[in-house]
C-alpha cells in the first residue's frame, strides 16, 4: 500500500547562494496492508522528512512514492488532496485547526468532507472522543486552548475517524497518560486488523514493540550519517 523506490531529497539554501544540501538518498521501502513499520534512527537522520515526503508536504528530488497506486512524487496538488481525504491518514504531533471550531466538528471534519451525513459524522466523532477519555464538556469548545495531551487526543480521534487504507503516525503516544496510551495502541491494532498499512515514528520503545512488525533505520539513507 505504501512503496518507496530510490527516493532522494535535497534542500536548497537560497540565502546561501543556492547551495544544495543532500538530505536523504536511495530510500526504498514497502509497507504492506495490515503491517506497521517504525522508522528509527538518530535525531536529524530524516525520519520526519521522509514522512512529510510521503504526505506530500515535501517534494522528493527523485524516485517514486507510491500510496495506493498514486505517485506522490509526481502527483498534482489536487491529486494529493484527494489522496489525503480518502486513502492517507496522518496523525502529527501538532494540532492545526481553524480557531473557534468546536472539537467535535474538528474530529468529524474528515467524514464531512467525504459526504457523510452530519449527524452520523458527529456521532462517530463523539464515540472516538469518549473512547479517548476527552470530557464531553470540552467537545463544544475549540481545542486550541487545550493542554498538550488533550490536543493529542483530538489529533488521534481526527486521524482514526475514517478507515484510511494507509496511515502515517508521528509519535502517536506522545503527551499521553498510561490509560490513553493503551487506547491509542488499541486503535492502531484495530487499524492493522482491518488492513491498514501504517508507517510511524515511535520513540516509545514499549509501544513500538507492541504494535510494530519491523523497524527501518533511516540512518543509512542520510548522507554524513551513514556508516
Amino acid at each position: 500500500m505504501i512503496m518507496l523506490k530510490d527516493v532522494s531529497k535535497t534542500f536548497t539554501l537560497h540565502n546561501q547562494g543556492g547551495a544544495v544540501i543532500p538530505v536523504m538518498t536511495g530510500v526504498s521501502l514497502t509497507v504492506a496492508p495490515g503491517e506497521c513499520v517504525a522508522l528509527t534512527g538518530r535525531s536529524g537522520s530524516g525520519k520526519s522528512t521522509l514522512m512529510r515526503m510521503i504526505h506530500g508536504n515535501y517534494l522528493a528530488a527523485s524516485g517514486e512514492i507510491l500510496v495506493g497506486g498514486l505517485d506522490v512524487a509526481k502527483a498534482s496538488p489536487r491529486e494529493i488532496l484527494a489522496l489525503r481525504r480518502e486513502e492517507l491518514g496522518y496523525v502529527s504531533q501538532f494540532l492545526r485547526v481553524v480557531p473557534r471550531v468546536p472539537t467535535i466538528d474538528v474530529v468529524a471534519e474528515p467524514l464531512l468532507t467525504l459526504g457523510t451525513a452530519a449527524e452520523e459524522a458527529r456521532d462517530r466523532a463523539a464515540a472516538l472522543l469518549a473512547r479517548l477519555n476527552l470530557p464531553e464538556r470540552l467537545w463544544s469548545l475549540s481545542p486550541t486552548t487545550f493542554s498538550g495531551g488533550e490536543q493529542q487526543r483530538v489529533n488521534i480521534a481526527r486521524g482514526f475517524i475514517h478507515p484510511y487504507p494507509a496511515m502515517l503516525l508521528d509519535e502517536p503516544t506522545a503527551s499521553l497518560d498510561a490509560i490513553n496510551r493503551e487506547v491509542v495502541l488499541g486503535l492502531i491494532a484495530d487499524a492493522k486488523a482491518r488492513g491498514a498499512a501504517i508507517l510511524g515514528i515511535f520513540h516509545d520503545e514499549e509501544a513500538r514493540a507492541r504494535v510494530c512488525d519491523r523497524l527501518l533505520d533511516v540512518t543509512g539513507f542520510t548522507p554524513g550519517l551513514a556508516a
